[in-house]
């Protein structure tokens, strides 16, 4: 198994490209600095990094070529590049602001790197999958409650844009030989998204290392066919006990 992790230098990224390099899966991790993504891929087991902006069109379409040719191929990508609410308030858990003190520009680079982000790096990828008979798409995602909750301007937007794109993807690639998934960790995860107050304290936050089990999982034989499901990292084992013993 061949995969493209974007984001993939530290937190959920991190975590899961190194749970499927642990599982035999040939990784490629990227990051908008291609010196920190290839000395991160250093740390895992036939790891490669590549740059990667996925903001710029043409950063994609470079990254998405130099994974190709070097991997030989891509059979999976993890749409995983994101920020967070950090970015426009570095304290939006304890002090939210209301979206009418957003600033613009804060609003546009979140939903340009969590949004359009996913639509052009699944863009670029998709006819390249459909020309080589296959391929698999994991679209990451958030709990529904953070789409909507107060002080949560842009991230929220940005995360419900992603999530309707990733079921009008699986509709629109229903009846091909392509995959697309959503997989959320199921709770507030310790990452660098998290305020540096927050982080520190480190209280009730899941760990980045729950999106293992679900993302090897969607990378193994036993998920060929799996399509248009919302997987809940957390809920996983129950989730595919329940999927099995109904088959």
């Amino acid at each position: 198994m061949k995969v493209l992790v974007t984001g993939g230098t530290s937190g959920l990224g991190l975590a899961m490209a190194a749970a499927l390099a642990a599982a035999g899966a040939t990784v490629a991790l990227t990051g908008r600095s291609g010196e920190r993504a290839t000395a991160v891929a250093g740390g895992l087991p036939g790891a490669l990094g590549i740059e990667l902006d996925v903001r710029d069109e043409w950063s994609v379409a470079r990254a998405v070529d130099q994974a190709w040719s070097r991997l030989g191929g891509i059979d999976m990508v993890v749409n995983n590049a994101g920020i967070g609410m950090r970015t426009v308030n570095p304290h939006f858990m304890t002090h939210p602001r209301g979206f009418w003190e957003v600033p613009v520009s804060g609003f546009r680079a979140v939903i340009d790197t969590n949004l359009i982000g996913y639509f052009q790096v699944a863009r670029e990828v998709t006819p390249r999958m459909l020309a080589a008979g296959g391929g698999r798409i994991v679209n990451i995602s958030v709990n529904r409650s953070t789409m909507h909750r107060a002080g949560f301007v842009p991230y929220g937007p940005s995360r419900a844009g992603s999530e309707a794109l990733s079921r009008i993807m699986a509709a629109d690639l229903r009846d091909s030989s392509i995959t697309v998934n959503l997989l959320l960790p199921g709770a507030a995860t310790a990452t660098g998204m998290l305020p540096l107050d927050a982080a520190s304290e480190g209280h009730g936050f899941l760990e980045p290392a729950v999106m293992g089990p679900p993302i090897v999982w969607l990378a193994s034989d036993d998920a060929v066919g799996v399509h248009d499901e919302r997987i809940v990292a957390v809920e996983f084992e129950q989730w595919l006990r329940e999927r099995n013993s109904g088959r």
